[in-house]
């Protein structure tokens, strides 16, 4: 699958603006159910078709395993969404939202930590390097 790439920028801008429109209202401190909550009404309110806990499932082999993963939020089947709410990113987070766009064939995640200081500098754009 091909994605214009101006308008998944053009939605993750927009994803940025909700990030920080939450973030303003509620602060730092509260569990990652609360923050998906309200970044999901702001997501609504900017426009933009979005649904939370997707459930993926995980192809391995030629065969479709009896598991599955979840996405936090997916915004116009095009960016998914990873929230944390931690004392500070680790690299298995950055690895965790790169294993979901390689499962997925998603051409962007954004990995955002609400428990923070500030924001700005705790909202990562990762690229889907895998897919063709």
């Amino acid at each position: 699958v091909k994605y214009c790439f101006m308008e998944v920028d053009e939605i993750t801008y927009k994803i940025r603006g909700c990030i920080f429109s939450v973030y303003n209202n509620l602060g730092p401190g509260l569990f990652e159910s609360v923050y998906e909550a309200a970044l999901l009404y702001e997501l609504d309110k900017a426009g933009l078709n979005a649904k939370n806990q997707v459930e993926l499932a995980v192809h391995y082999d030629g065969i479709i395993l009896d598991v599955a993963f979840r996405i936090d939020i997916l915004v116009e089947n095009k960016v998914l969404i990873e929230l944390k709410s931690v004392e500070e990113l680790k690299k298995v987070h950055y690895k965790q939202v790169t294993t979901y766009l390689k499962l997925s064939d998603l051409p962007v995640g954004i990995l955002v930590n609400f428990n923070t200081d500030i924001i700005k500098d705790n909202i990562k754009r990762i690229v889907n390097n895998y897919r063709e």
